[in-house]
This record gives structure tokens, C-alpha cells and sequence, in this order.
């Protein structure tokens, strides 16, 4: 099974949403999964942002190796799933022609009303980071769950 993360430029949430769905699929026994991900205006090869970085240190993730990536037609093609960070992502996602196997991470994992976005911290201060990662690891501690009891 092959899930891509996706948000704008590939170097704040899907960064962290990557490794903690990873984390948490793996706590859950899902092992067949491969999980990346992508921007949907992303430049090619860019470190993950400074605050993402941070935040996932503080939180025993480390984000040195990553590297961002464009979303296209081809990497959308070979998905099985596909996790966008709002609305936004999920309307470039269907241009690209992910169809019914695209969905908010928010939603995918239960979340109601405004907690099915996850806001973008691009630029703003670590506390920003620091609540995006909160969010996006109860996410994925969600979403993890509901592919372990769908895989069964």
C-alpha cells in the first residue's frame, strides 16, 4: 500500500506527517505500507523548514534528510492513498487526477469541523510548528488506526 502526505511545499506538515504516520503504522502492525510525500508547489529538492526541523527534534524526529518533492500526474498515479492538509491540496489533487483515493487527512482520520485542516506555520513562530505537529500526530495516530482495521 502506498500513502503520500501532501501539503504546499513539502518542507512543514506533510514533512511531519510522513514520519508520524510512518511512527504510528508501524506501532499499529500495518508493515506493508509505504508512506512519502509531496507539495503541490513544491521546489524540487528543499530541506524541510527550520521550524518543522526543530519540532520534530524536540519531539525525537529528525528531518535532515528530507527532501521536498512536486506532487505530479505520475507520483499521484502509483498512490493507493492520498492525505492533503486542506481543501486547497484536495482541488489540485483531483486536477492530477487522484480521484476517490484522495482525501483531508482531518477527515480521513474522524476529525469534525475545524480540526480536519491543518493549518499552515510557513514562516510564523515555533509555536505555530508546535501546534501543527500536535495536530497532525493525533491525526495520524487516527488515521493509522482506521488503515490497520481497513487492512484486516
Amino acid at each position: 500500500m502506498k500513502i503520500l502526505l501532501v501539503c504546499t511545499g513539502n518542507t512543514c506538515r506533510s514533512p511531519l506527517a510522513e514520519a508520524l504516520l510512518r511512527r504510528e503504522l508501524e506501532k499499529a502492525g500495518v508493515r506493508e505500507a509505504v508512506v512519502g510525500s509531496a507539495g503541490t508547489g513544491a521546489w524540487e529538492g528543499e530541506r524541510a523548514s527550520e521550524g518543522s526541523y526543530l519540532v520534530g527534534l524536540e519531539e525525537g524526529i529528525d528531518l535532515g534528510g528530507h527532501r521536498a518533492r512536486l506532487a505530479t500526474r505520475e507520483l499521484v498515479a502509483e498512490q493507493d492513498l492520498i492525505l492533503g492538509m486542506s481543501a486547497g491540496h484536495l482541488r489540485k489533487l483531483e486536477l492530477m487526477g487522484a480521484g476517490t483515493k484522495a482525501h483531508l487527512l482531518g477527515t480521513f482520520a474522524g476529525a469534525t469541523g475545524d480540526a480536519v485542516e491543518v493549518a499552515d506555520p510557513v514562516g510564523g513562530p515555533i509555536e505555530g510548528y508546535r501546534a501543527a505537529y500536535k495536530q497532525i500526530e493525533a491525526l495520524a495516530k487516527s488515521a493509522a488506526a482506521r488503515i490497520g482495521r481497513e487492512r484486516k
